[in-house]
């Protein structure tokens, strides 16, 4: 069966003209000679990346997604390629509705119309990964939902792990072929691929993000995530609230109805950029085909977010990156881009920031020839990745997933209102993040996290400096003593700086208070020499 599926894809290459894209960049003179021979009698008129679109989409579902995932990495394929790959939609038929029936009723373990008052077996959406039907049901206290159920493709474990050891074969030869190959690292790009696609088979998986994501936009009255029913969730069905709205895409229709498109593409941005600088968790898959705009009078307005399979985390140290290389960046401060490489520990120490410097002011000062509104952060981030592969700089996996959803946003927003201003509407939370981290709010938060250490450590205080004493002397016990004098020395200097941080914040109440005092007498003095 591999080796069938094996010819199947090498017809599919020859038919497309892959080969001859493979064999003509490799530097063997044989190689390319033969490449040469292969390509007599075929048309190839169509671009390179055309031509890759249509045999991944002729390949399958697979290898679609697989599409997918790699037009993320733009850091590593070239522009054409990188922009087909994009355009790929995983729109496949959908499987019988039998199917889906007996999915559900093995994987909860009661018949269909218990588990549900309605159930539509035509299904409302299929792609390459699951089908998703409507139904009804009660919940937990006996209210009567609209539900949409998510349903994984029968089979879907055992194909992709024969298609992904076909993959990692042909990541071999890519590698082994060409220096180019190498460059790609299509190891690591298939390695990636297996885990994003193994995450998005495990529904369990999706509804705890849409259920984190939903906590984490609560109080922002700019999008709606369904409400996920635990008891109706395993990894093979996923029981949600229904949504209603219009695709973001139908902007005509929107517009029509009244909603205000322009506040409508920066609400988008604003969405991301929340998710990205003040919660470090984002939805990563913002296509027009995941999100929806609801036109109900109580939620008017506001965008629904669907399908929750990747998720993109961002560290602290992340968030910290990206803030100061995009403040650095709008300020033309190349060194300081630069150093933020070293420093973060991506670039080798023994780099030269004056070379680095000079590479990325090469592809980031003809971006100030635009207006801001022209200015595309996501192609400045891609931008940055590239130049900092030439000098050896690894790019963690998220900040290019992170890229990758920037370009999806900034896309979908310009589609919406061609001036917006990416930049002014990212500044706010720039500026906010970074108040946060070195402002006073993030001094009283630092304090009450180490609070409860600093408690715990007091009362031992006492007990360690008469250990000290007692033990001083013994040349038996001299290395114990020295580990004993090394953790009181320790303690005292966290004493320290607890007493001097106390001093501060209780300095700063009195100046406060005084500073109160004093403006109000000087009013009352004020208003007695006017009387």
């Amino acid at each position: 069966m591999k080796f069938a599926r094996g010819l199947y894809i090498i017809w599919v290459f020859f038919r497309y003209g892959l080969d001859e894209l493979l064999l003509s960049s490799v530097p063997h003179r044989g190689l390319r000679m033969v490449s040469r021979v292969l390509t007599v009698g075929r048309k190839l008129d169509e671009p390179r990346g055309v031509r890759l679109r249509m045999a991944l989409q002729t390949l399958g579902p697979i290898f679609v997604k697989f599409g997918q995932v790699l037009s993320t990495r733009r850091d590593l394929l070239p522009p054409d390629i990188a922009n087909e790959l994009a355009l790929l939609q995983d729109q496949v038929e959908p499987f019988p509705a039998e199917q889906s029936v007996a999915i559900i009723e093995r994987s909860l373990r009661k018949p269909v119309n218990v588990l549900f008052t309605a159930f539509e077996r035509e299904p409302v959406a299929s792609a390459s990964i699951a089908q998703v039907h409507f139904g009804r049901m009660r919940d937990r206290h006996g209210v009567e939902r609209d539900v949409a159920v998510k349903v994984l493709r029968p089979g879907m474990r055992q194909v992709i792990g024969k298609d992904l050891d076909l993959m990692r074969m042909m990541a071999g030869w890519v590698e082994r072929l060409n220096e180019d190959g190498r460059r790609l690292k299509p190891r690591e790009v298939v390695a990636e691929f297996d885990k994003y696609l193994h995450d998005e088979l495990d529904l369990v998986r999706e509804a705890a993000n849409a259920a984190q994501l939903r906590r984490n936009m609560e109080g922002l009255d700019l999008v709606l995530i369904p409400e996920m029913y635990w008891e109706c969730i395993t990894q093979d069905v996923l029981v949600m609230e229904r949504m209603r709205g219009i695709p973001v895409s139908q902007t005509e229709r929107l517009r029509e109805l009244g909603v205000d498109i322009p506040q409508l593409a920066r609400d988008g941005v604003n969405i991301f950029f929340t998710q990205v600088f003040r919660d470090g968790f984002f939805h990563a898959d913002m296509h027009p085909g995941n999100l929806l705009v609801s036109v109900e009078p109580g939620s008017f307005g506001r965008f629904i977010l669907l399908d929750f399979g990747i998720v993109g985390t961002l560290t602290e140290y992340d968030k910290e990156y990206l803030a100061q290389n995009f403040t650095a960046f709008f300020r033309r401060d190349y060194k300081r881009v630069a150093e933020l490489h070293v420093e973060s520990g991506w670039a080798p120490a023994t780099t030269r920031i004056d070379e680095l410097e000079a590479a990325i002011r090469s592809v980031c000062e003809p971006y100030f020839d635009r207006p801001l509104s022209e200015i595309s952060l996501g192609m400045v981030l891609m931008r940055l990745f590239q130049t900092s592969r030439r000098f050896q700089v690894e790019i963690q996996p998220q900040l290019t997933l992170l890229q990758k959803t920037l370009l999806n946003v900034e896309g979908l927003g310009r589609d919406m209102d061609p001036d917006l201003d990416l930049w002014s509407t990212a500044k706010p939370f720039l500026e906010k993040w970074m108040m946060d981290q070195m402002g006073p709010k993030r001094f009283i938060e630092e304090l009450k996290r180490e609070a409860p250490s600093y408690a715990r450590m007091l009362p031992e205080l006492p007990v360690l400096l008469h250990r000290f004493l007692r033990e001083q002397g013994k040349p038996a016990q001299q290395q114990a003593l020295q580990l004993q004098q090394k953790e009181l020395l320790a303690l005292l200097k966290e004493q320290r700086q607890t007493n001097r941080l106390l001093q501060a914040v209780l300095y700063g109440a009195v100046g406060f208070a005084l500073g109160l005092l004093s403006m109000q007498l000087l009013s009352h003095f004020g208003m007695f020499l006017r009387l």
